[in-house]
């Protein structure tokens, strides 16, 4: 089978984020399909973007033939952005000829953040005779309204609500990260029959390769605070206002009486702001610790005695979460502390922590002290319940599978 995955951000190991559609694809390539991404060669998610002189340049990466789109830089969500995003798309229409005449895909996935990919991929599939899959990783344009700010009668958001509506209708499979969006993705225009949920996942290989070892800052922090016998609550990941660390942070200045150290390793744009919190509390309790490797982090979970996520206070999230982060949590076999209100709590369902609601330092502070309480073994069964879930519902091998399965049985129903 041949595969047109279309997503703007989309990464690789050489790259950074986002990694979904790179290790879908490498499964598929690994059964035996062709895989095409195309992305736009600038993304604020990646750590590199790679550097291109024309229109279009491709790469091979792990088999998998990538095809950059040249498009204008921009930073945050302002304007520059959206002329990011049509620059993309006009760029995705040149190439359309490609896919047309020379390189006739079997299915056809819309799976940008933002819904409008969805036209010219329908347009490909519609061309070529192959399966539309829209991929949704996120409810545009509910996203950028009700977490945004935005006018629900701005005319962006109009016309992204158009093609959001479109991508329900004309695609054969909608594929749903959020596991509780059924409702609403009917409410606009979506057969029942054509929605599947396919969350985000971990690379289990990653996992039983070789590691690698944390920088010796790292390991020489973690040292003292273990001969201290410090109990080390861990946060590996982004420092930003939607990870809720300020509320971390109080709850830590609630817990100076008790023998815990919460190590955040990271960067992003509000760790300075958090350090500055930090200090003003007083918090002698905490340490920030720069960002390390991907390859690096399971030696860093490893070492941590529990694990801490959290969430915003969203209603977006009443359609479920799917954090990658929280997967790599339960592949270390680490209790979790989870803060959150959601429509889906992978932890609670799993069995391998202490969920509490979001945004209250003391519930947060309150699951520490009982964290701590917790045996050994008590933390030790929370940790494998929580890997044990993880690689039976979201090891990307299993993932793949579950994807290409739910594409060819909508097309076996006749959608």
């Amino acid at each position: 089978m041949k595969i047109l995955y279309i997503n703007h951000y989309a990464g690789s190991p050489m790259h950074g984020m986002e990694f979904r559609p790179y290790y879908l694809a490498r499964e598929w390539v690994k059964a035996g399909h062709e895989v095409n991404i195309v992305a736009a060669d600038y993304s604020h998610l990646r750590q590199h973007n790679p550097e291109i002189s024309k229109a279009y340049a491709d790469q091979s990466i792990d088999g998998i033939r990538y095809t950059w789109c040249r498009t204008p830089h921009y930073d945050g969500n302002g304007a520059k952005r959206v002329v990011n995003i049509f620059a993309f798309l006009r760029r995705l229409m040149g190439l359309s000829g490609r896919f047309i005449r020379d390189w006739k895909p079997d299915l056809v996935i819309a799976s940008s953040t933002y819904p409008l990919d969805t036209i010219p991929a329908a347009f490909i599939a519609g061309k070529t005779g192959a399966r539309l899959a829209y991929e949704v990783h996120d409810l545009w344009p509910l996203t950028p309204v009700e977490v945004g700010g935005m006018s629900p009668k701005h005319p962006f958001i109009r016309l992204l609500q158009w093609a959001e509506d479109f991508g329900y209708k004309k695609a054969d499979t909608v594929v749903s990260m959020l596991p509780c969006a059924h409702d609403y993705m009917v409410a606009h225009g979506m057969d029942p029959a054509k929605y599947a949920v396919v969350p985000n996942g971990v690379d289990v290989a990653e996992w039983q390769g070789e590691t690698e070892a944390l920088p010796a800052e790292h390991q020489a922090a973690i040292a003292r605070l273990k001969a201290d016998k410090r109990f080390l609550l861990g946060y590996a990941g982004g420092h930003g206002l939607a990870n809720a660390l300020d509320f971390l942070l109080q709850a830590a200045s609630r817990l100076k009486d008790a023998p815990v150290t919460f190590v955040l390793v990271g960067d992003g744009p509000d760790k300075a702001a958090l350090q500055a919190e930090a200090k003003a509390l007083e918090l002698d309790n905490v340490v920030f610790l720069p960002a390390i490797a991907k390859r690096a982090v399971p030696a860093f979970l490893a070492e941590m005695d529990a694990l801490y996520i959290g969430w915003r206070k969203l209603p977006i999230y009443r359609f479920g979460i799917n954090p990658n982060k929280l997967f790599d949590y339960m592949m270390a076999g680490k209790p979790v502390i989870h803060s959150v209100d959601a429509g889906n709590d992978i932890v609670a369902s799993a069995g391998c922590g202490i969920s509490v609601t979001s945004e209250d330092a003391d519930a947060i502070a309150g699951a520490v002290r009982a964290m701590m309480a917790a045996t050994p073994n008590a933390r030790g069964r929370m940790g494998a319940a929580g890997r044990q879930y993880v690689l039976a519902n979201h090891d990307y091998k299993v993932l793949a599978r579950r994807f290409l399965q739910a594409c060819t049985v909508q097309a076996r129903s006749g959608l």
